[in-house]
């Protein structure tokens, strides 16, 4: 038995070996676990989805109910930037109109400017051909050729009356001069836009104030011809208004005293702006009103000496043949005809007539801006004192020492009884 468990130890068995060898390979090579995956019914699976979505409604109900005072603050802010988007979006849709008339004024103008360039040398053209007929008719004796003659110089001069009353009813170089004037207005009024929307966010009252403007500039400044068009032959001069009038403006108390200054004002720059207001009355708008009268009153000459002229000189040619004053008088009434056609819209007599009409406007808008700056009670509801003084020194080409100047002199020539002698503006 001894030597049996000797032999075992020394020589093992297969079993034993076996064994073993399992052991050393398990002990070698260890393998990972491998988790087990469960699949569920799609049915519950869909089910326990349902149940999670309804579980986070319920939780966020439950929030919005917990937190009523966030909410309504929410609302608040909402309801607030929406009422600003809107004037903003507003002045955004009045900025597109604007561009829109910028473009239409600037084409109208083209085309009116065109319709002068063209009736003048039509109009030129056949004036001067009918005079040449009559007065070759005048040399030719009795028979066919001065009867076609006649004829065709009285149709020439018949038509050429004809288009000098259109045209001078019209006034094509008028026009084109009223179509720049809403040109330039109008991209005043597209920069002021562009800079309230860069620098603040608009309000209400900027989008009424804006919407005025351009509507008194549409009236100001008609594009149609019918039923439209201004008066090109007023009883008397009236300056162009383009800017809606101011309303419920006071005037300012000159006895209320004010220690230092507020907002940019004090007593001397409100004085130094009323000085300005007498000096532009007085010097520029005077000035303009007398000029205007002037063209005004040549132009009402030459619209009506044009026409007359080739009416005579179509009645003449009629009897040309019969005496040698018919032919004379033909020719030379067609000849002064054509002179004086070439003057009124050669040299544009209704669009000078139209640039005094604007000049003088421009001195009303001023006089009227710082009445109505004056007129506001509350020194901080003004615009900036400094700003609006070198706002308006610019319009009238100056600096602001030579402002002070102007407005100095003014208030030294009042006190002595006696007119300034110089012009407020240097632009015009």
């Amino acid at each position: 038995m001894a030597s049996l468990q000797t032999s075992s130890l020394l020589f093992p068995t297969s079993s034993t070996l076996s064994r073993s060898s399992r052991r050393m390979i398990n002990a070698a090579i260890h393998v990972p676990k491998v988790p087990r995956l469960r699949f569920t019914n799609p049915k519950t699976a869909t089910k326990l989805v349902l149940e999670g979505l309804q579980l986070s409604d319920g939780i966020s109900n439950t929030y919005q109910v917990a937190q009523p005072k966030h909410q309504e603050s929410s609302n608040h802010f909402h309801s607030t930037t929406t009422t600003t988007s809107t004037a903003t979006i507003q002045l955004y849709a009045i900025l597109e109109e604007v561009a829109d008339r910028i473009e239409m004024h600037i084409n109208v103008g083209e085309q009116r400017n065109n319709w002068n360039i063209l009736l003048l040398n039509s109009i030129n053209m056949i004036t001067l051909t009918a005079s040449v007929m009559a007065g070759i008719a005048g040399t030719v004796g009795a028979g066919t050729p001065i009867l076609a003659l006649k004829l065709s110089s009285a149709l020439l001069f018949t038509a050429a009356s004809g288009m000098l009353l259109i045209m001078n009813k019209i006034q094509p170089s008028q026009l084109a001069e009223e179509q720049r004037n809403a040109t330039r207005l109008f991209k005043q009024i597209q920069t002021q836009i562009q800079t309230l929307l860069a620098l603040r966010e608009p309000t209400e009252q900027d989008v009424k104030e804006t919407m005025e403007k351009v509507l008194a500039l549409d009236k100001a400044y008609p594009l149609p011809l019918l039923g439209a068009m201004l008066e090109k032959y007023p009883k008397k001069f009236e300056a162009a208004a383009w800017w809606p009038k101011s309303h419920g403006v006071q005037k300012p108390s000159e006895t209320k005293s004010r220690m230092g200054k507020t907002n940019g004002w004090s007593e001397d720059l409100e004085d130094e702006m009323r000085e300005i207001i007498l000096v532009v009355k007085s010097k520029d708008f005077e000035d303009y009103e007398r000029l205007g009268n002037i063209a005004l009153k040549i132009n009402k000459v030459l619209a009506i000496s044009g026409p007359l002229l080739t009416g005579v000189a179509a009645i003449g040619s009629a009897f040309v043949g019969h005496n040698d004053i018919a032919a004379i008088t033909a020719v030379a009434a067609g000849s002064l005809s054509t002179a004086v056609n070439a003057f009124q819209h050669g040299a544009q007599v209704g669009m000078v007539f139209e640039m005094y009409r604007y000049c003088a406007g421009f001195f009303n808008k001023l006089e009227d801006t710082i009445e109505a700056t004056l007129g506001e009670q509350d020194l901080e509801k003004r615009e900036n004192g400094e700003l609006f003084e070198m706002k308006i020194a610019m319009q009238l080409g100056r600096s602001l020492p030579q402002l002070r100047e102007i407005a100095s002199k003014s208030a030294s020539c009042r006190r002595n009884g006696t007119v300034v002698d110089e012009m407020g503006s240097r632009l015009f």
